[in-house]
């Protein structure tokens, strides 16, 4: 399919105005590439982060209950997001792509029911937006953070930290640790033909710039 799936992260969220900016110009964007929204979980599934370390649920509960926190924050996407629809099944999305809409995908009913990946807390809304981009047979997904892309420590706590500007799957896999990206997006895509570049969404222009294929701030990660 030709199109970008774009994971809008629950980061953003933190910055009200920017988030309200970033959803008008992905509209925008989205006049010219054809855009497939999947949303993060945010405070959605920080939620079941803390109820699950006060009742220490089940993996698979814990798993299904973010999930459903991603519903929640595509809802309120949608809503910031002009002209865009809400969707819950693969194949509404290719018929919206052709009418020029911009669907944000729910992804409950899809993860839920095949139940693909890994239930636990190293399994986010970053691999969920790919597992649905290669179902899809799209070969590019942006991950729309509030950090400008993968570094080598973390850089709300080290001020020193270096932006790891291009790297493979395997090179991710390698470092072992939560980044600005989960623990499990590398091994989903070392089996998939998809580049995933990293972007911070505190700055639409760059978003812009990778889907025009022009230099800006951000991580590749082949």
């Amino acid at each position: 399919m030709n199109a970008t799936v774009v994971k809008i992260g629950g980061s953003l969220s933190s910055y009200p105005e920017k988030l309200r900016d970033l959803c008008i110009k992905l509209s925008e964007i989205s006049k010219k590439h054809k855009l497939i929204v999947v949303p993060g979980g945010g405070e959605f599934a920080d939620v079941v982060r803390c109820m699950d370390e006060v009742f220490s649920l089940s993996c698979g509960t814990s798993h299904r209950m973010a999930i459903l926190g991603m519903d929640q924050y595509g809802l309120m996407l949608s809503d910031l997001i002009p002209d865009s629809v809400t969707v819950s099944k693969l194949k509404e999305i290719k018929c919206f792509l052709d009418t020029d809409g911009l669907p944000v995908f729910l992804p409950s009913n899809l993860m839920l029911t095949e139940d693909p990946l890994e239930n636990s807390w190293d399994v986010t809304s970053d691999s969920i937006a790919v597992y649905v981009a290669s179902r899809l047979q799209v070969t590019k997904v942006l991950l729309v953070t509030d950090v400008d892309g993968v570094y080598k420590c973390d850089p709300k706590t080290y001020s020193e930290a270096k932006l790891i500007k291009n790297l493979s799957a395997g090179e991710l896999s390698a470092m072992n640790e939560r980044t600005s990206v989960d623990k499990a997006l590398s091994k989903l895509l070392l089996k998939s033909p998809i580049d995933c570049f990293v972007v911070n969404g505190l700055f639409p222009e760059r978003i812009e710039a990778v889907l025009d294929s022009q230099e800006a701030v951000c991580t590749l990660i082949r």
